[in-house]
């Protein structure tokens, strides 16, 4: 957000924003990101990708985000009547839209980063892993899960975060303590068979095993029966 404010039109500000809030490929699939793409109503972006054309996937589906959408409503707001392309401004084979993403970068006060617009694209794969199933992630922004985690999927600081943090709900951590209970008198279902009872919660679960002795005593072991059936 601090590079993005530091973007000099609303054309730059939605291409860093479909980078790194849409997950698209700049500048290939960016650039040819049209205003018949968006649909407003529905929430959604066709995005046309000539890297996975050839592998017989022209287009894919992409959410509207809302953080993508204001970016998208600005700069459909000052775009020229009859616009076909959302970005009109920096189509020229000869604009380097990294140089000028390096420059916007260094104004916001960071170092620029190693594979710019790559690393906004990969930054909200490594999201919305942590949020969506990977094949649905992978539908989204146009690459197989194998792939992703190859050259996409990031640690984060996030993680680590998450990962020290108490566990909700006590101690537990939310694990089920599960208790045996033996009847004071137990029924018998067979010669040498005693009903034991675990129960777990709301749940109750009836085992039938020889070893569950006549004097209420239950054998070492875990908590699953020892016999299927």
């Amino acid at each position: 957000e601090s590079v993005i404010a530091q973007c000099p039109d609303a054309e730059w500000r939605v291409i860093v924003a479909l980078a790194r809030y849409g997950g698209l490929r700049t500048p290939s699939e960016t650039l040819a990101l049209k205003w018949s793409d968006v649909d407003w109503e529905r929430n959604r972006l066709t995005v046309t990708s000539p890297k996975t054309e050839r592998h017989g996937k022209p287009h894919r589906v992409v959410p509207l985000f809302p953080e993508l959408r204001k970016y998208l409503e600005a700069a459909f707001d000052t775009a020229a009547e009859g616009s076909v392309y959302v970005v009109t401004r920096y189509r020229d084979a000869g604009t380097n839209l990294r140089t000028q993403f390096h420059r916007m970068i260094r104004r916001a006060g960071f170092k620029p980063w190693e594979r710019a617009f790559h690393n906004l694209r990969a930054s909200r794969q490594t999201e919305l892993a942590d949020q969506f199933p990977a094949h649905v992630v992978s539908s989204w922004l146009g690459n197989s899960p194998q792939v992703a985690e190859r050259h996409y999927l990031q640690t984060t600081e996030d993680h680590f975060r998450r990962a020290v943090e108490e566990p909700k709900g006590g101690a537990t951590g939310g694990a089920t303590v599960v208790q045996m209970v033996v009847p004071h008198t137990p029924a018998t279902t067979g010669e040498d068979s005693q009903e034991c009872r675990e129960t777990s919660g709301k749940s109750e679960i009836l085992v039938l095993s020889p070893e569950c002795g006549s004097d209420g005593g239950i054998p070492p072991r875990g908590v699953e029966p020892r016999f299927s059936g």
